[in-house]
């Protein structure tokens, strides 16, 4: 099915609050819950209930007033006190009253979804909109000062000027803390939000192993690039724009509702001609604003990728000097940096043709009154205060109107931002709800490994590279996998392990709990020395004088004295060189205790005294395991030997028929 150039704009409209959705609701209801519809109705409601708080309040506190002194009442709130009369004794006061009503009944009848503290989101919410409507209050009725306040200074009304003034005066004062507090009520629920997003993220992410299979490396399996980069700026950014955006509009809708009353009381023609210009420049900017959606959406790309590229030097710059390498890291580095400045430039030459068009529909906007105006000002028609009053709701009804317009540069991001945000939260979700196995394969748990008739074919590939694989490693078993670089050797592991499926075939294994595997280099994780050794056990069921046992174990006593305090934190993988590292691992190995342990050149970097050593205390726990390597001095600690051919072939020797020289 076919869209048509008319009907594109509103179904990239209609993706883009789809992706917004799935990114907002689930923090104020569950998405499996409620739909966007109900989502919505409920934003609405909250406007309908703390319009309706605001009445009543106001109300109230209008009659109090007016019980205990009203003299001052008639005096400085006779306007008010008369609309509120207006209001309560007509038509309208049983529309507002209904409204409220239906609000509330509203989130009385969505009380169930709005269980686990969702409650907390609303209410919050729900008071940053009261302060947006008194503070939209307050300056409704700053007009109506302004209109005395300068009808008196023409009159040359001394007393009535200094009285207004006053007033004047007072509405800052009310409104300045009530800015404050809303500003301060947006960051906290702004950093909640954040906090609920990323922790929502971080469990998708960490989950059905969604951080493996998203290979950021891997632009063939995926789209998603620097994954750590959309949990943590694009979600900061998100979450605080998405409340900008909001809140915005919101405001915008309560200065259009109090202002465009005052407005079309003074002058109608005004209001249908500002009406009419609003539709043709929002319509003119957002078409030209579009193209800087994708603009913007590729500079995040740009500038992630060049972080990136920083990081990596800085993780490996160890690397980096051993082999005099900064040239060509130079040289890539600059090749990002030169994809950011050539965006860039792009985005600056649209930002300013926005810029002008924004500008130019500005400052033509500031003639419509006096054009408008004039006429009937000159007749005597309106007085000069009105003029003022009008003038005044005219720009506040022409800032709710061009609230798009004004903010488009800032929109334009805050949509690549969504789409960014959103597309690595729906891969996230996708992974981590995926079943572990898929097709023909299937992996099971047992008190053995099997592997039965299985075909490895690696993520990406269409080719076997090892076929039709039968074998079977029990209780003290030891199998030694040999073979020619790039034969399979380690992905057969990692498909013993867990990470990989067959293509065809099964493979069965122990429980994760009792199968331990040991890389080439070890996993180093941020943590102390305690939490390097005990990873991923609990720390806290060993001594100190286990842990030192083990370190001397593992050939390690240099690092009992070099850090007679377990607890230091360093940066290890750049303290303890690569010999060093497994034989930490050796020794995390002998705290975990597994019964099954695969092992891929895990002793590589160390000497074959010190491998021997290390085997032997292997043999000595009657461990099962699976070791890759290609030294010959390996053959004496296993019973059997896999040797990969090549091409997907393959046979299994006992290890006192294997010749050591092949290898």
């Amino acid at each position: 099915m076919t869209t048509s150039p008319r009907s594109a704009p509103f179904e990239g409209l209609r993706r883009q609050l789809a992706k917004l959705r799935h990114l907002a609701q689930p923090f104020f209801l569950p998405l499996d819950q409620a739909s966007g519809g109900q989502f919505l109705w409920l934003l609405v409601s909250l406007l309908f209930c703390v319009g309706g708080i605001v009445l009543l309040l106001l109300t109230g506190l209008m009659q109090l007033l007016n019980q205990l002194q009203p003299v001052i009442t008639e005096k400085y709130f006779g306007g008010v006190l008369g609309t509120l009369s207006t209001i309560w004794g007509g038509w309208w006061g049983w529309v507002f009253g209904a409204l409220f009503l239906i609000g509330a009944a509203s989130f009385l009848a969505m009380r169930q979804q709005l269980r686990n503290r969702r409650w907390l989101h609303w209410l919050l919410l729900a008071v940053i909109v009261l302060m947006l409507l008194a503070v939209n209050g307050i300056n409704a009725g700053i007009s109506f000062i302004a209109r005395d306040l300068t009808n008196a200074l023409v009159a040359k009304q001394q007393d009535g000027f200094y009285r207004i003034l006053i007033i004047y005066a007072s509405c800052f004062v009310v409104a300045l803390p009530i800015r404050v507090s809303q500003i301060f009520f947006t960051l906290k629920l702004g950093i909640i939000w954040r906090d609920w997003l990323s922790r929502s993220l971080i469990a998708d992410y960490m989950s059905n192993r969604a951080y493996y299979v998203l290979n950021p490396n891997d632009e063939q399996a995926t789209d998603i690039d620097n994954p750590d980069q959309r949990i943590t700026d694009d979600t900061r950014a998100f979450t605080a724009q998405s409340l900008q955006f909001t809140l915005g509009i919101f405001d915008a809708l309560l200065t259009f509702s109090l202002n465009i009353l005052i407005l079309w009381s003074i002058s109608t023609t005004l209001t249908f001609s500002l009406f009419a210009y609003a539709a043709f420049a929002t319509t003119v900017l957002v078409v030209a604003g579009r193209k800087l959606v994708k603009i913007n959406f590729d500079q995040l790309r740009y500038e992630a990728d060049f972080r990136y590229g920083l990081v990596h030097v800085r993780d490996n710059a160890e690397s980096i000097a051993f082999y005099a390498g900064e040239k060509p890291e130079q040289e890539e580095s600059q090749r990002r940096l030169g994809s950011v400045v050539r965006n860039f430039n792009l985005l600056i030459i649209w930002r300013v043709v926005i810029d002008v068009m924004r500008r130019s529909i500005g400052y033509a906007s500031n003639f419509f009154p006096y054009l408008v105006l004039a006429a009937p000002y000159f007749a005597g028609e309106i007085d000069y205060g009105s003029f003022i009053q009008a003038n005044f709701a005219f720009g506040m009804v022409e800032s709710s109107l061009f609230f798009v317009v004004n903010q488009i540069e800032e929109l334009a991001q805050f949509t690549a931002g969504i789409s960014r945000l959103e597309g690595f939260q729906s891969k996230v979700e996708q992974v981590s709800l995926l079943a572990p196995t898929s097709g023909l394969a299937r992996i099971s748990e047992r008190d053995s490994i099997l592997v039965d008739h299985a075909d490895l074919v690696p993520p990406g590939g269409s080719q076997p590279i090892i076929r039709d694989l039968t074998l079977s490693v029990g209780e003290s078993d030891k199998l030694l996998v040999v073979g020619p670089s790039g034969c399979g050797k380690t992905s057969l592991l990692r498909m013993v392990s867990g990470l990989w499926s067959p293509e065809q075939g099964s493979v069965e294994r122990p429980p994760t709990g009792d199968l331990l595997f040991i890389p080439q280099k070890p996993y180093m994780l941020l943590g102390s020395l305690r939490e390097q050794l005990c990873y991923p056990t609990d720390e806290g069921r060993f001594s100190d004088d286990q842990l030192r046992a083990v370190l001397e174990q593992v050939c390690l006593p240099q690092l009992v004295s070099r850090y007679p305090d377990l607890d230091v934190k360093q940066d290890w993988p750049r303290i303890l060189s690569l010999g060093e590292q497994q034989r930490l691992a050796f020794g995390r190995l002998l705290l975990n205790a597994p019964r099954f342990v695969v092992l891929d050149e895990a002793t590589s970097a160390l000497d074959v005294k010190t491998e021997q050593h290390l085997y032997e205390l292997l043999l000595d726990r009657d461990l099962a395991f699976i070791s890759v390597g290609h030294r010959p001095t390996l053959v004496s600690f296993h019973d059997t030997v896999l040797e990969l051919i090549g091409n997907g072939d393959w046979r299994m020797i006992p290890t006192a028929s294997y010749d050591v020289t092949r290898s």
